[in-house]
């Protein structure tokens, strides 16, 4: 069944690719395509290992590109931010443009408690994620604020504080998962 799932989401992936490519959607999109469409097509290009185009995100564009002929961007939600998280624990790679269809973290598809609070203590997140193929927990937040994230595995725990201001990294590969030494 998951076979079918993952077939079923290439070929949907790669037809609306070829659909974009071949003129059927400008090359500024973004301003027809709603916030909903954006963050579908965003998860369609982290979830799936596609070959012939590559994704990355910034704090404001979704960038797809076939090679190196054609460039497509859409513009993001005003109001919300991408993150791509990869915990780990014994390598990962710099990084602040996550590339949708290129980072790959250490550990996949394992899960993780997740929690995020605004500097002011609101919580904005406090939920169990298991990272994708990848390696990478996706999320959305608010943009324009200040975070402090704690990710916990396996009796190990990463802690950071992120931000979604314009510019600001979309990738983040710095949480190392270290023994709680306190317990």
């Amino acid at each position: 069944m998951r076979k079918k799932v993952l077939v079923a989401t290439g070929l949907v992936v790669i037809a609306l690719g070829a659909y974009m490519f071949a003129g059927g959607v400008d090359r500024k999109a973004s301003n027809e395509t709603d916030t909903q469409d954006i963050k579908q097509l965003v998860h369609e290009y982290s979830a799936s290992n596609i070959k012939n185009l590559s994704a990355s995100i910034t704090s404001q564009q979704l960038i797809v590109t076939e090679g190196n002929i054609k460039e497509l961007t859409y513009n993001l939600p005003e109001n919300e931010f991408f993150i791509s998280i990869a915990p780990y624990v014994k390598e990962t790679h710099p990084c602040a443009i996550h590339s949708l269809t290129g980072c790959q973290g250490e550990m996949v598809e394992e899960e993780f408690d997740v929690y995020i609070a605004d500097m002011e203590g609101n919580m904005i997140l406090d939920q169990t994620m298991k990272s994708q193929s990848n390696g990478f927990i996706d999320l959305w937040l608010p943009r324009d604020k200040t975070y402090r994230i704690t990710v916990e595995h396996d009796g190990k725990t990463a802690e950071s504080e992120i931000s979604t201001f314009k510019d600001d990294n979309t990738c983040i590969t710095t949480m190392q998962l270290i023994e709680d030494k306190s317990a």
